[in-house]
């Protein structure tokens, strides 16, 4: 018998909370297989099968609370599901659950558990799952507008629930209660949202934050987008976007201008030789802010490789510790989303955030003339504690004129 413990977490995280087991007390599983998932403020982690064999005990539940290490289940190596785990004699057997038909008839016997839900989770997709967890709300409740009723990923984002029960979580707290066309949601908050409140609470009350903005025109990059695209990804397999030049520009700006890639530390003002840029990526989950590490010795190719490789990650759930902290600036593009212009807030600990924005085309004057050019805001938030307005402005203007003209970043000017 081998016991199942909770991954060692790192020391800025306390606990964490089991957020779904993927097996059933008696189920056989193989090595590696994944057994459960448990929610910290900053990542899920994955607690797999540590051999081939079953699954003889769960001890804490879901939404149970886990230290590190803690012991979560009990697991017999070698065995099969269909020799029973060994039980104390003298322990009752479990009732066997019993269901009221809907119709008022008889009571039916239940069927077994993961029968169960390999029947309920058949005509819902991955993603209308992963909704269906984060937000407590059963599928089965809520209005489906895909073909033949089929629940979706946005019906679920935005849940019109059905008029004849009142939905509960899996806490049992009612999340959502229908009164005709009016309806409420209430639901408690991912470790992951609270933690993401909490930062950004403390950036704004903790920091003397500022914002500069300037504005760039998107047209020689783009014309260079359009020129080699198709080159660029027939020669290294990815999409050229406009992020590897922001996050190319930025690395050679925080390289001129130092105090942008310090952070604070107490009374001390660290500078970093290196450049760990974040790159804000909106998930199901909540805002999560991946690092690409070294980014002055990333080529383009390697940037973009790198924010689809994480991106993905970040869809899934599955970004690491490693790959989640340590940068030493942050972009932001709010503008895959439609913001024309924000103030990007703070990741403390460092001290500056680049905001990119929508491209619009508005009406320019150029050499006395008035010409139609994709413009885009930018916006510096930064902590004047540590940098001058001066330091801040020159870093946006480095910016503006490398994405300009972006020989300057192939000839090193």
């Amino acid at each position: 018998m081998a016991e199942i413990k909770a991954p060692v977490f790192p020391e800025s995280v306390a606990d964490g909370t089991i957020v779904e087991w993927h097996v059933t007390e008696g189920q056989q599983v193989n090595r590696d297989d994944l057994l459960a998932e448990i929610e910290t403020d900053k990542v899920v982690l994955e607690v797999v099968a540590p051999d081939n064999g079953v699954v003889t005990k769960i001890v804490k539940q879901v939404d149970d609370t886990v230290l590190s290490d803690e012991l979560i289940g009990e697991f017999e190596a070698g065995a099969s599901a269909g020799a029973a785990p060994a039980v104390d004699p003298d322990q009752p057997a479990a009732p066997v659950q019993e269901k009221q038909a809907t119709d008022g008839g008889e009571p039916v016997q239940a069927t077994d558990k993961k029968g169960d839900a390999e029947t309920d989770h058949k005509d819902q997709s991955p993603a209308v799952r992963k909704a269906a967890k984060e937000s407590g709300v059963d599928p089965k409740n809520v209005e489906g507008s895909g073909r033949g009723g089929r629940v979706t990923k946005t019906d679920m984002a935005s849940p019109t629930l059905k008029a004849d029960s009142s939905i509960k979580s899996d806490s049992g707290r009612p999340v959502a209660e229908s009164t005709g066309e009016r309806t409420e949601k209430r639901v408690p908050m991912t470790r992951l949202r609270k933690r993401v409140a909490e930062r950004l609470l403390s950036a704004s009350q903790d920091t003397a934050m500022l914002t500069t903005f300037n504005e760039v025109n998107m047209k020689p990059l783009m014309d260079l987008r359009t020129k080699y695209k198709d080159k660029f990804e027939k020669r290294h397999g990815v999409r050229l976007g406009f992020m590897s030049l922001f996050v190319r520009a930025a690395t050679e700006a925080l390289k001129r201008f130092p105090a942008v890639n310090a952070s604070l530390d107490g009374d001390d003002i660290v500078y970093h030789g290196f450049y760990d840029i974040g790159v804000a990526v909106s998930s199901d989950r909540g805002l999560v802010v991946p690092v690409l590490r070294d980014t002055d010795r990333m080529s383009m190719a390697d940037v973009e490789s790198k924010i689809r490789e994480l991106g993905g990650k970040a869809q899934e759930g599955k970004l690491g510790l490693d790959e989640m902290t340590g940068g030493t600036f942050t972009i932001s593009n709010g503008g895959v989303f439609g913001s024309l212009m924000s103030t990007p807030i703070l990741n403390p600990p460092q001290t500056a955030i680049l905001g990119m924005h929508a491209i619009n085309d508005r009406p320019m004057a150029v050499d006395g003339k008035v010409e139609i050019l994709p413009m885009m805001y930018l916006a510096l938030s930064y902590d004047h504690r540590m940098i001058d307005g001066k330091e801040a402005v020159q870093f946006l203007v480095t910016i503006k004129e490398l994405v300009e003209d972006p020989s300057l970043l192939l000839l090193d000017l």
